[in-house]
């Protein structure tokens, strides 16, 4: 369902766009003045709004054109699409629900609609799509009821969201929203990821190493090989095979060993090789010391992920997946609901979740039966440590002959991490001193740097 545009936009590009946008806001403004019509009884010429038909876009390159083409909505869907973007590209139109009650010197119940805090303009609910697709007719307006349903494909896939009302008020007074995503994609061309936000506690993570810069022991690159043939033939075991009745779609695995030895890198590079985007989960801000509101932030990344093939990575993962407390208090009891409702969303989960920890023995023991693989990412060993060395300068970047990193690799025990800092800190020597040589004494004060971290000294 998703839609990509590879290029910065062009002015042919813009035209076309705004062109169509323009052409489907010019329709909606049809559809309302007939519903408006019809509903007075003003002597409206169609019979019924649906005898407007909605516009057709052969042959452009907009990408809003181009997602009608090839998911051809309905009219009421085409309604819905339309209604959405009408705040952010012809606010006007939608100043017609404005009109006052003059009965009850009030706003029309049947409107429905929302005043932002600082948008001046009308901000339409489902509670305005049913009155235009139905007029306030019962019958009719129990059918719009399907459009909303979770698994509609405007919503299944995430196009189109309903700001839930609050719990005591009637469903239809949701707000209809368009997802930051397909707003991006109708109106810039480009298809944009979620912004992180304390409601959206997660960031794509990516990087521009190969899987030939991992260096890892033999057993821990055979484990993760695993997960590259689940994502390979994954669907495959499950479809073609038939073992969709025994298994579960996704695959759930463990990252577990000390800072710095490669667990971000290697989930980064599974998303790099296979073409999902990896995201980020950022525990410090999902943990809300508000009830409820650490569900409610899960739940957001969740509902977004489950449909767009996302790899989720929790890092620092013992942070909410330690052995639960017992419910001594109420918060207590609280913290363990939310961690159950986590379990299950992870369990449910249909494609990758890859959880980083530095600790595998504070995990709970009903957590870890949810995995498919537990991996252990442990400190390199010397073979590994003198490949780390030899493979992260710059190949410009020439090394003092008193430098010999098969001393260094032997005698430090480092991770990954400790020695890009450490790399980091003695290029930036070189370069402040206008050379291309790395100095040992630059070498040697930053192994002291980073051996300090934890306490030891050289």
């Amino acid at each position: 369902m998703t839609l990509t545009a590879d290029h910065h936009p062009s002015k042919k590009f813009q035209h076309e766009n705004a062109v169509v946008l323009n052409t489907e806001m010019q329709w909606l403004a049809e559809v309302i003045d007939a519903r408006f019509k019809l509903y007075w009884d003003t002597g409206q010429k169609n019979a019924a709004i649906y005898d407007i038909k909605p516009p057709e876009y052969h042959d452009h390159i907009s990408p809003y054109a181009r997602f009608i083409q090839e998911h051809r909505p309905g009219f009421d869907e085409r309604v819905l699409l339309a209604l959405v973007l009408a705040p952010h590209i012809s606010p006007n139109l939608l100043d017609v629900f404005f009109i006052k009650n003059n009965t009850y010197e009030r706003n029309f119940s049947e409107f429905g609609g929302f005043k932002g805090q600082h948008h001046s303009g009308f901000i339409p609910t489902a509670e305005t799509a049913a009155f235009i697709l139905s007029g306030g007719e019962p019958e009719n307006r129990l059918k719009v009821f399907e459009l909303f349903s979770n698994e509609h494909f405007l919503f299944k896939y995430n196009i189109l969201k309903l700001v839930s009302a609050a719990a005591d008020e009637p469903f239809l007074s949701g707000i209809l929203t368009l997802s930051a995503e397909y707003f991006a994609l109708f109106t810039r061309g480009t298809m944009e990821g979620p912004h992180f936000s304390s409601q959206f506690p997660a960031k794509e993570i990516t990087t521009e190493m190969h899987w030939a810069d991992l260096v890892l022991e033999a057993n821990t690159l055979e484990a993760i090989e695993e997960i590259r043939d689940w994502i390979a033939y994954g669907d495959v075991l499950l479809h073609d095979w038939g073992m969709k009745k025994t298994l579960k779609p996704g695959y759930r695995t463990l990252f577990y060993g000390p800072p710095g030895t490669g667990k971000t890198l290697t989930a980064s590079l599974l998303g790099k090789t296979s073409g999902l985007k990896v995201y980020r989960i950022d525990l410090s801000m999902m943990i809300s010391k508000y009830i409820g509101e650490t569900e409610k932030n899960l739940a957001a990344v969740f509902d977004k992920a489950e449909h767009t093939g996302w790899i989720l990575f929790f890092d620092e993962a013992d942070a909410l997946f330690g052995k639960r407390t017992l419910t001594s208090s109420s918060n207590d009891r609280y913290a363990n609901q939310e961690v159950s409702y986590l379990l299950q969303r992870i369990e449910d989960y249909p494609g990758i979740i890859i959880l980083a920890t530095n600790m595998k023995a504070n995990m709970d023991e009903a957590f870890s039966r949810r995995f498919q693989s537990m991996i252990h990412f442990p400190m390199p060993g010397p073979v590994e440590r003198l490949r780390l060395w030899q493979h992260a300068f710059p190949k410009h970047v020439l090394l003092d002959d008193d430098i010999d990193l098969q001393s260094i690799a032997e005698k430090y025990e480092l991770a990954g991490g400790a020695i890009i800092n450490i790399i980091r800190y003695s290029l930036l020597k070189a370069v402040k001193r206008d050379d291309f040589k790395v100095i040992q004494q630059d070498l040697i004060n930053g192994i002291k740097r980073e051996l300090a971290k934890d306490g030891k000294t050289v």
